[in-house]
């Protein structure tokens, strides 16, 4: 075992460079009908309350506009999230794969035994992508596994309040991550990135 700082690493025997699976994510949200989506934000702006209905904005040219705003800006989270689960279930679908990957080779097999220590955990994956530095445009990948472990389905932009969308960005998805994370056993020690490589596919390009 090796340790760096704080971080433990498992040993891997040999020195060969270990293909895993292909990451294949969809980075453009997968959304077919936008103004469909900002006619119900739009709704939720008004069932929210979100600009209370004074006489003085009522008599307000410019508060159509603001409400417009509002729903762009509630838009924007909900791609976000949207984007944020895509990455999310990908990852998921992508361990499950390494899972196969690592029972399939001698050399690996023994690496995510928990019964075993030095081991690997399902967490060692998304710390293996982190430590690979992989792009993601800014989407954050423990809380994009949070998204989806949270969420088996993205729902329709309905189902949410803008303070709930607010929230789940916040703590909803970094407690589901944290939570899934602790259920392999300590302690789960790291991947060495330099003996592993990965190769991202985006889909939305396809």
């Amino acid at each position: 075992m090796e340790i760096v700082g704080n971080r433990r690493f498992v040993e891997v025997p040999g020195d060969k460079v270990h293909e895993l699976p292909p990451l294949l994510v969809r980075t453009e949200p997968d959304v077919k009908r936008l103004d469909r989506v900002v006619n119900l934000a739009s709704n939720i702006v008004e069932r929210d309350d979100m600009i209370p209905l004074t006489e003085d904005i009522i008599q307000d040219p410019g508060a159509g506009a603001r409400k417009m705003d509002m729903a762009i800006q509630l838009v924007d989270q909900y791609l976000t999230f949207i984007t944020h689960w895509q990455w999310g279930d990908s990852i998921l679908e992508w361990i499950r794969q390494c899972e196969i990957t690592f029972g399939a080779r001698l050399e690996l097999r023994n690496l995510l035994r928990s019964d075993l220590w030095p081991h690997a955990g399902r967490s060692s994956f998304v710390q293996l992508l982190e430590d690979k530095s992989i792009p993601t445009n800014g989407v954050v990948i423990e809380k994009a596994v949070g998204m989806r472990l949270t969420f088996r389905q993205p729902p329709p932009i309905s189902c949410f309040s803008d303070q709930f969308l607010f929230f789940l960005h916040a703590n909803v998805a970094d407690t589901a991550y944290h939570t899934w994370a602790d259920l392999s056993p300590d302690p789960v020690s790291s991947l060495p990135p330099e003996r592993f490589s990965v190769h991202i596919f985006d889909m939305s390009r396809q």
